[in-house]
């Protein structure tokens, strides 16, 4: 399976594992692939700890971190929490109340609405272009991280020239063929051409679609990395069979006991069928792919107040959905995931979803052969 990205981000097999889970990111990089930990809504000091941690259980192997480098925001985002949640209209948050009050889900406590507005306030300060390069310095300090990848199409020329000045590699998502172009102009070397199957926030164009655009955007002048909805080694090697250099997972990994998630969460995430997600704007005012459920679909109903705009809808909806976890009240819980969710249906471990994939992608290869033999023999 092996492919040129290989040998340009020094792993094994060209499987990429994007996670917010730090044991997630070390545990697929032990395993020969390629873990990038989503580090955007954290701090410079907590992306330290979190680095420090993956240079000490990976085993001296390369990994990536991935932030988002903005040319432009919202100035809201540095606004202090208690400001911010000023400007919620009343009856915004009265709609959300009203629903969680009628499910029977309690307010959170004082101590735990403290933490959760700290958490938030420091996450912000990170999707602020100051905010931002001061994580890719945090990164930079880290000889292990072969590879930075913004979120958010290419990060600005002076990151791109910081980034290959230490012989770091840039990558960025695209959507679609034209953010492909011009993030390859901007010195993007690994695009990942991620589809609408893909979880959070995500555009409309199918992965079966976009990554043949994408590859004949990049046209040999970047690498491709096939993202959304890939959950089965046979993709994998539809993936390369389309020209692409590998894949970039994110959903398969919820499931495993490395993830993030708790056993309330994994178990409601392991419930949730491939048609069970949508494109909403409740968590962040942008459009995610998430889980359905009852707190999701409120704000799409008759009647709901509009959305808002970013960070306001958020900073809403995360005191919602803290309530929900705390609840335990899985019809109301929604967290972003892509389509491949109807894979995940129990607990794993990220190595046996590594072999899996692997064993899984060797099969499909032999089908082709097999097809092959088939039209010689003809």
């Amino acid at each position: 399976m092996q492919t040129p990205i290989c040998d340009l981000l020094g792993c094994e097999v060209p499987i990429f594992a994007f996670s917010h889970c730090r044991d997630v990111v070390a545990a697929v990089t032990r395993a020969g692939g390629f873990g990038v930990l989503g580090a955007s809504t954290g701090s410079p000091e907590q992306l330290e700890v979190e680095l420090a941690w993956l240079d000490e259980h990976t085993g001296g192997r390369p990994y990536g971190v991935d932030v988002i480098v903005p040319s432009t925001y919202d100035e809201r985002a540095e606004v202090p929490p208690a400001e911010l949640e000023a400007m919620i209209p009343d009856g915004h948050r009265a709609f959300q109340d009203r629903l969680l009050t009628e499910a029977g889900v309690p307010e959170l406590p004082d101590d735990e609405r403290a933490r959760l507005r700290a958490e938030l306030a420091a996450g912000r300060g990170g999707m602020t272009p100051d905010g931002a390069r001061r994580l890719v310095k945090v990164a930079l300090a880290h000889p292990s991280v072969r590879m930075v990848v913004s979120a958010l199409g290419a990060p600005p020329p002076d990151v791109v020239e910081d980034l290959k000045a230490h012989d770091v590699v840039v990558g960025a998502l695209c959507g679609k063929a034209s953010h492909a172009r011009r993030q390859i102009e901007a010195g993007v070397q690994v695009v990942v051409a991620q589809g609408t199957e893909a979880g959070g926030h995500t555009g409309e164009i199918s992965t079966m679609v976009l990554v043949p655009e994408v590859v004949a955007v990049a046209d040999g002048r970047a690498a491709v990395l096939a993202a959304g909805g890939i959950s089965h080694g046979s993709q994998i090697a539809a993936a390369l069979a389309m020209g692409a250099d590998g894949v970039w997972c994110g959903t398969i990994w919820l499931g495993t006991r490395e993830s993030e998630l708790d056993d309330f969460e994994r178990a409601a995430l392991y419930a949730t069928p491939t048609e069970g997600t949508a494109r909403r704007r409740a968590r962040t005012g942008k459009t995610v792919r998430m889980t359905r459920s009852e707190l999701s679909e409120a704000w799409e109903r008759p009647g709901a107040p509009g959305y808002l705009p970013t960070p306001l809808q958020g900073v809403l909806y995360n005191e919602a959905h803290a309530r929900v976890v705390r609840a335990r009240r899985g019809d109301l819980w929604s967290f972003p995931a892509g389509q491949s969710v109807g894979a995940v249906t129990g607990e794993t471990g990220v190595a046996d979803v590594m072999y899996r994939l692997q064993s899984e992608y060797g099969e499909a290869v032999e089908r082709l052969a097999a097809v092959n033999d088939r039209e010689d023999l003809s």
